[in-house]
Parts: structure tokens; sequence; C-alpha cells
């Protein structure tokens, strides 16, 4: 059992809340599964609400079209819970492992058969009659199944359907919302709604265009609440497709992955240019913000420099940057347009460049393919003072318990936190009550675009509405 992803010392879950309360009427959960392998210790049987009676995973198809793990889980009292598994386009090679069958001849070998067996034969037979209001003790009953560094054994996918669905249905069995539940599990204080991070124009490995930075993102902190803002970022893309439409013609109007626009421009530049521009003309200068991310490990070149058209190869080499001038454009970025995030602006193992931008600009600087959401990741990170802020992408680490210590670990280290979609998403909203529930003060979920995304924005709107007088982090979202 040498795994080495750490959990707390302590359970998450408070002692006063661990009995269970009054469940509220009307309200349904949705849950997730996911799949394991190995022998565990037994864990302490429940009844009724509060236990497992079933786990069923099974593969459906995400939204570019590829196959991921969807979990059910039923609760004691008949209760279903269900969940789905997001998968990512750039991602980083320090991620936990996502479990694909590898048939070519099979969905090109994209198929997740395996880890949903792993689910119904290995994960749900050992989780029958635990309480699933003890996420901690759940998630390290499959990290021990699994017993590997990266979860490669039962794939990241497989645990994770199942620790989303088992905390829906702790959540559901303890009569409470699930931000609140996830409230209880970090002890959050107060609860806070997250400003959005829209990602309208699209580039990099999520674009079929020239542009070589990933997102480019809207930032509304000037609303006084996330139904203002939400509707601040829906008028500005709109606004931003009349602008791309009469500039580029309407096939630029076409969307990316994440529901941005992919407009074919070559300068990084003349993407912001663009964002300004739509900004000004819905009328929020000043109100709306910019955020990038750069996802450079997609476009590092061999000697450490890297390839602004790596799109393109060959190439001439005259967009080539050494990670010095490519720190200087970043620079100049800031002091050019009104830039509040960077992420991942250099690889993942740049480390001296991060160190280097951070120390010379007074923004957020985000790591993702840097942390992967990994608690020994973000130590290192923080010892070097390579990064300020954190990517939450719960499959990225593979369970709830340590998602929610990353987030812990990097608030203490005064971080902020962004809690985030993948490019590969479901319908399943259970990212919108992780913001909320953490405070994190962030979300970036895509464009007000695509149902998939529109999910997670929607059900942000209902919780605002639901939780009534609460805050919005707005200028504050770095340290809500």
């Amino acid at each position: 059992m040498a795994h080495q992803l750490l959990l707390p010392s302590k359970p998450l879950l408070p002692a006063a809340a661990a009995a269970a309360t009054p469940r509220r009427a009307g309200r349904s959960v949705v849950s997730v599964r996911a799949a394991v392998s190995a022998s565990a210790a037994p864990a302490a049987k429940a009844a009724g609400a509060e236990a497992v009676r079933s786990i069923r995973g099974r593969q459906i198809v995400d939204s570019r079209g590829n196959p991921t793990v969807e979990v059910d889980l039923v609760a004691g009292d008949g209760s279903l819970h269900r969940s789905a598994v997001p998968s990512g386009a750039s991602t980083g090679i320090y991620e936990a492992l996502e479990l694909r069958d590898g048939d070519k001849s099979v969905y090109g070998g994209k198929g997740v058969l395996t880890a949903v067996r792993n689910i119904n034969d290995i994960i749900a037979p050992k989780l029958v009659g635990v309480d699933v209001r003890n996420q901690t003790d759940v998630d390290a009953i499959m990290l021990e199944i699994d017993g590997t560094p990266n979860k490669s054994q039962l794939g990241a996918n497989a645990i994770l359907g199942v620790s989303l669905s088992v905390c829906r249905a702790g959540a559901s069995a303890k009569g409470v919302p699930l931000y609140k539940h996830i409230q209880e599990l970090s002890g959050t204080k107060e609860l806070v709604m997250p400003v959005p991070a829209f990602n309208v124009i699209n580039g990099g490995s999520h674009a079929g265009n020239n542009l070589a930075m990933q997102e480019f993102m809207l930032l509304p902190v000037g609303a006084t609440s996330f139904a203002e803002a939400l509707r601040m970022g829906s008028e500005v893309y709109h606004v931003l497709k009349g602008i791309i439409k009469a500039k580029y013609g309407q096939d630029a109007c076409n969307v990316g992955d994440e529901g941005g626009f992919a407009p074919n421009v070559q300068d990084n530049r003349e993407g912001l240019v663009l964002l300004m521009d739509a900004i000004e003309k819905a009328g929020y200068t000043g109100k709306i913000k910019i955020g990038m991310d750069v996802a450079a490990s997609e476009f590092l070149m061999k000697d450490g420099s890297y390839d602004l058209n790596f799109k393109n190869q060959p190439n001439n080499g005259a967009h080539v940057l050494s990670a010095p001038r490519l720190c200087d454009l970043y620079k100049e970025f800031v002091k050019d347009f009104p830039i509040v995030s960077i992420e991942d602006p250099f690889d993942q193992d740049d480390w001296s460049s991060w160190t280097s931008l951070q120390s010379s600009v007074d923004i957020q600087i985000v790591g993702d393919d840097l942390l992967v959401t990994n608690p020994k990741r973000i130590v290192e990170a923080i010892g070097k003072k390579a990064c300020n802020a954190l990517l939450l992408k719960v499959n990225q680490i593979g369970t709830i318990t340590e998602s929610i210590q990353a987030a812990l670990d990097s608030k203490a280290a005064g971080w902020g936190v962004m809690v985030s979609h993948r490019s590969g998403e479901t319908e399943d909203n259970f990212i919108a009550d992780l913001a909320v529930g953490l405070a994190s003060g962030q979300i970036k979920t895509g464009a007000p675009c695509r149902s998939e995304r529109l999910a997670k924005y929607n059900q942000l709107v209902r919780i605002e509405e639901e939780l009534g007088n609460v805050r919005y982090a707005g200028e504050a979202f770095r340290s809500p």
C-alpha cells in the first residue's frame, strides 16, 4: 500500500456534521461512480439513507464525443446519485492516470470499459454498506485498493466517479445541499459566490486556429452578484461575436471545445485587443478584467524555448521565444491590458521561469499543469514561490478528499483557488457546488455557450437564489 498522495491525518468531516439531519423536501441529488481493484480493509457499515446499497458504472460519451465514466450510486433509502467524469485535452504529465482501453478499433482506443469493470467488479463490492457521510474514509478505501501513486491500477476516472457520487449521497443523507456538505467537509467558514472566468476566445489544443495561447477569458469582477456577472459575460460574448464576424467572417464564429470563438489570428496580442474592444462596446470597461490560460507546455521545444507558431510545422522559427523573452512578453501584456490572471505561463518543469515571472508581476499566476491538483506538487511550488494560485481540477487528483485538501493547502499558503472544468465535459454540475462550498472565489467552466458549460453556470444561479443574502467575491476573488 505504497500510496504517495497524502490524505489528511484527521477526517475532513467535522464531528458535529456526522449526525444525519432531516432531509430537505424536494431537493434532488446527483452522484458519481468509479473503478478499483485489489482488496482493502473493511469499512464501518451503515444502514438507511447514509449507506451504500449499490454502485454501478457505465460508459457514456462526453462533449467531444469521447467515452467517459458515469457512476450511479443508490443509497439505502433508494435515492439515486449520479455523476460523470470530465476529461482534458491539454493534460499535465503529472496528472493521475485516466484509464483508457487502448483498443484502436473501438472509439479510437479511448473506451473506458476497463475503468467501468473496475468500478462494478472491484470497487462496488467493497463499498456496499459504507457510510457515505464519511467521505475521507470512503476515498481512503479506494486509494488502498488501488495502491499506486497515480491511481493507475483502477484508473483515476473510475475512482473519481465513485468519489463524486459518494459526496452527493453524503449531502442527501445529511439533508443538506451539496455545497453545504462540501462546506462542512472542508471546514469553510463562509459561503461565497465565485467570479466566473469565461473562456471566450479559444486557441492552443482547444481550437483549429493558429493561436498558440489556449484561453482568453473575461472576469466580471465589477458585478455585484453572480447573476449579474453571468449577464455581463453573456452580453460581451455576443458583442464579441459581432466584432469577430465583421472582421474575420462568419466561419470565425465557430466555437471551440469550451464554447469560445476561434478566429484565425496568429498574434496573441490581437486576441487581447478583441477582448478589449468587446468589453468597451458592451459598456463594461473597468468592470470586466482579463485572464489567460497559456498552456505553455503544449509549445515547449526540446531546447527549452517556446514556439508560438507550433501548430504550423515545419516553420521558420520566427515565433520562437526563449523563456526570458516569453516572460518579458507577459509583462508587456500585463502593462498594456487589464490582465489579472495568467495560467500555465511556462512548462510544468520550467520552475525557474515560473519563479521569475511570479516575482516580477502583481497578478495571479495559476498553476495547472505545474500542480495537477497534487498536494506534493503544491508543497514544492510553495517552497519555490513558483505561483500564487491553484487550478483545482478534481479529475487531476481523483478523489474529493484530496481535492479539498489541495484547496486547503493552497489557501493556507495565501494562494487563490480557481475551480475548473475540463475541455471534455458532461452535464454534470458538481464543480459549481464545489466552488461555493470551498468559497474558492473563482471558477472557470467555459464560455456562456454549450449546455455542458452552462450546466455549471446555471447551477450557480440556482445556488445564489437559494442562499439569498450571499456575498459575491468580485474584486476579492483571489482571497474571498
